[in-house]
């Protein structure tokens, strides 16, 4: 938040632990490691700048896949707070790794399932035809995809003639997108989207696919994103929800278990995420940054934890009420 410091000041103090990370489910589990981490006192809302005071205290994450019963599992925790303003969901204090490679610096293979690694055509279409109802005729067009992973997205660009380039701090990733997906070292950099420098008014599509959440200032990289674009550019933001539906029955199993844990959330475990969003989120700042939302989705996605049986009603109904895992939003650079 600029200067005004949203995000507080550092505390000083710092934690060794040892844990396990954990995807779902949790038999898939990650070697152990040694991590460190800084906590920061959070005094403004990361998005909207609202102050923390009155924020609904939601309850705690542990550093580890949590399970059903996590009363019986060791770990540091977390609180979970909801902004009373533009709803963005966050931890207090937020912690964050002595070297972001010790969340992104593991194996590509151990972040992703194995499925992950094959390019199907569906990848990215929705997305592209949505850039190009907004854009209209994508070709020759200068893209960015910020963290571009193995740059599964970047090929799909590169497909649809978009010039595109890519950002991608993780060093592992980086060397998968150049030796798996063909990625031209040229065209994408190892660098984060605090650290790149581009040109003002240089781009005219930006996207910020499942990445906008890893990010500790989303509002401060948007901004610089905002300098990249030409007026009338487009960003494209997927984000998760901070209206799914199915963390509110297992936050609700928690309470009832006699628990105060959450399961929003994953700030010291995969998949790293440390926010969750509303359309509220972006809607809120666009007059002080600038942009316009001018078109935007909510997603289900998987349905988990919940037998297969009622899938199609659970589907029917978060798409109904917008309460889907996914939010996808479109912002337009005014002129």
């Amino acid at each position: 938040m600029g200067d005004t410091g949203a995000r507080g000041v550092w505390d000083t103090f710092f934690l060794y632990f040892s844990h396990r990370d954990a995807w779902f489910p949790e038999s898939q589990q990650m070697p152990q490691d040694e991590k460190k981490y800084r906590f920061i006192t959070i005094h403004r809302c990361e998005m909207c700048g609202d102050s923390v005071s009155g924020h609904q205290m939601m309850g705690m994450r542990m550093n580890r896949s949590q399970g059903l019963k996590p009363k019986e599992k060791t770990g540091i925790s977390v609180s979970v707070v909801r902004c009373k303003n533009c709803g963005l969901i966050y931890s207090d204090p937020m912690p964050v790794p002595a070297d972001l490679m010790d969340h992104y610096g593991t194996p590509p293979e151990d972040y992703w399932k194995e499925k992950y690694f094959t390019l199907v055509p569906e990848y990215f279409r929705v997305e592209l035809e949505e850039a190009a109802q907004l854009l209209g005729d994508l070709n020759g067009k200068k893209a960015l995809d910020i963290g571009a992973g193995i740059g599964k997205a970047m090929v799909c660009m590169q497909r649809k003639g978009l010039d595109v380039y890519g950002l991608e701090p993780s060093s592992t990733f980086y060397e998968k997108a150049l030796s798996h997906m063909g990625i031209q070292k040229e065209r994408l950099i190892p660098l984060s989207v605090e650290e790149a420098e581009f040109e003002d008014n240089f781009f005219d599509y930006i996207s910020f696919s499942a990445v906008y959440e890893h990010l500790y200032e989303p509002r401060k990289c948007l901004e610089r994103a905002l300098k990249w674009l030409k007026p009338g550019g487009i960003i494209h933001i997927k984000v998760p929800s901070s209206d799914w539906l199915l963390p509110s029955f297992i936050n609700r199993f928690y309470r009832l278990t006699g628990t105060h844990f959450v399961t929003n959330l994953s700030p010291m475990h995969p998949p790293y995420h440390l926010y969750e969003f509303t359309y509220r989120s972006f809607s809120c700042i666009a007059k002080e940054l600038n942009y316009s939302i001018v078109m935007d989705r909510y997603d289900v996605c998987d349905i988990y934890f919940v037998p297969r049986m009622f899938h199609g009603l659970l589907r029917r109904y978060m798409n109904r009420t917008k309460t889907g895992m996914q939010l996808t939003v479109y912002l337009k650079k005014n002129s």
